[in-house]
């Protein structure tokens, strides 16, 4: 699974809001073998949510083009255990994962075939809980 391999404090607080709408300029692909897939809303993507998607496209492509992913799961977030008192410190880590703002590219895909990357990036888009572009 994907998680940063050493980190100075093992444990983050949460920051500001990163949901907020950000403008800015994207440059469109000119590569006619290139598909990318693009975040439309802001969220944040768990480590086996990615893994998963990783694998879907692995295994819709094989060795037919290469997939590379773009985000990185680096933020820690902590859980409390169930049916613990409040106070005493914060949790345990949980899970990792990548926030994810508007108009951030996801994945790219350098695939022989248009059609079959297309419909690969397809079933990537039910792994992911954000809303997302192929273009």
């Amino acid at each position: 699974m994907l998680f940063p391999r050493q980190q100075k404090y093992p444990k983050q607080q949460k920051g500001k809001a990163f949901n907020r709408v950000v403008k800015t300029k994207y440059l469109e692909n000119k590569n006619f073998w290139t598909i990318s897939l693009r975040a439309v809303e802001t969220g944040r993507i768990s480590a086996k949510q990615i893994e998963a998607m990783y694998q879907c496209l692995n295994k819709k492509i094989k060795k037919l083009g290469r997939v590379t992913l773009n985000i990185f799961p680096q933020t820690p977030i902590t859980k409390k255990p169930i049916e613990t008192r409040m106070g005493k410190g914060k949790g345990n880590v949980e899970l990792w994962v990548a926030k994810i703002k508007a108009g951030v590219t996801l994945v790219t895909i350098l695939c022989m075939s248009f059609p079959l990357a297309y419909a690969a990036l397809i079933q990537a888009q039910k792994r992911l809980p954000l809303r997302t572009k192929i273009y």
